[in-house]
């Protein structure tokens, strides 16, 4: 965990402008693979971040609701792992557009069925941001595991057909990998597959969780330095106008959902504050320029 340790109180401050978006933890960090990188080191048996009960989804959305929430994320783990995400989704879409970040492995065909009649009957707009690692088994199952690659380009082509186009995350594990070659074969692939509207979002590394294991983690001279950020930098990162919610309490943001230093109190109200990035990971949002929304 040395990867998470705070670097004291060193790190520029960032104001927060507003509520905009809600991470929703609502898996928790349980999941049903345990891929090589995850930045909070999710798995099966991961049960450090317990999964979210409908209550306390339920009053975290409405606190952002009454502080202006525009946009709801439900993310884990795995969401579709959660036993009532079915009302879950409704919940949301009664309040806000929603984005669920999956692997897509529970994407079987009754489920895709179920989102594209979701989609098309909101009030507001449903999205899914599903994970691929790459265009081969080669690629992508080192990291993600053993056969994944085949079942997550099958729940892709199951979207394809009912013409339901998710956002494709790419985290660029390997070297080349988001290398302008790279992304013209990874749309080349999709389209393949039969997705109408490509959508392809690439994402840097972040070297804590279990990527230090795979690699290696942050060194000291990737602190961010304690100097002013160019408002066009702070304006666009995600701390400055999103928070995360957990059944732990709210943080800073999704990526530091396993870090005490990083939660801000029990109510969405109460992170309403400015913060400092004094975290390691902080590095790949400001230096790198990871940003979480699609």
């Amino acid at each position: 965990m040395a990867a998470l340790k705070p670097t004291g109180e060193r790190g520029p401050e960032l104001a927060f402008r507003w509520l905009d978006t809600l991470w929703v933890q609502v898996a928790g960090t349980l999941c049903n693979i345990a891929c090589r990188h995850c930045f909070i080191s999710c798995g099966p048996k991961a049960l450090e971040v317990p999964m979210m009960t409908f209550d306390q989804v339920n009053a975290a959305l409405e606190q952002g609701r009454q502080l202006g929430m525009r946009q709801i994320y439900y993310t884990g783990g795995e969401p579709f792992l959660h036993p009532e995400i079915r009302a879950l989704v409704d919940l949301a879409l009664s309040i806000a557009p929603l984005t669920i970040v999956t692997n897509g492995l529970l994407l079987e065909e009754q489920t895709v069925g179920w989102l594209v009649d979701t989609f098309q009957g909101a009030r507001y707009s449903l999205d899914l941001r599903v994970s691929l690692d790459g265009t081969s088994r080669q690629e992508n199952d080192p990291v993600r595991g053993k056969g994944t690659f085949d079942e997550i380009v099958a729940a892709i082509q199951r979207l394809a057909r009912r013409d339901f186009s998710p956002v494709v995350t790419v985290v660029e594990h390997r070297d080349g990998l988001a290398a302008v070659e790279a992304r013209t074969r990874f749309i080349e692939f999709l389209r393949r597959l039969g997705l109408r509207r490509i959508r392809l979002k690439f994402l840097p590394l972040l070297r804590i969780g279990r990527e230090p294991d795979r690699t290696h983690g942050y060194t000291e001279e990737q602190e961010v330095p304690e100097v002013a950020l160019e408002p066009e930098v702070a304006s666009t990162l995600l701390c400055a106008s999103a928070r995360a919610v957990t059944a732990q309490g709210v943080f800073t943001c999704p990526i530091l959902i396993k870090d005490s230093t990083a939660r801000l109190g029990e109510m969405v109200a109460e992170a309403d504050r400015p913060i400092r990035l004094k975290w390691s990971a902080c590095h790949t949002c400001v230096v790198d320029g990871l940003r979480c929304n699609t």
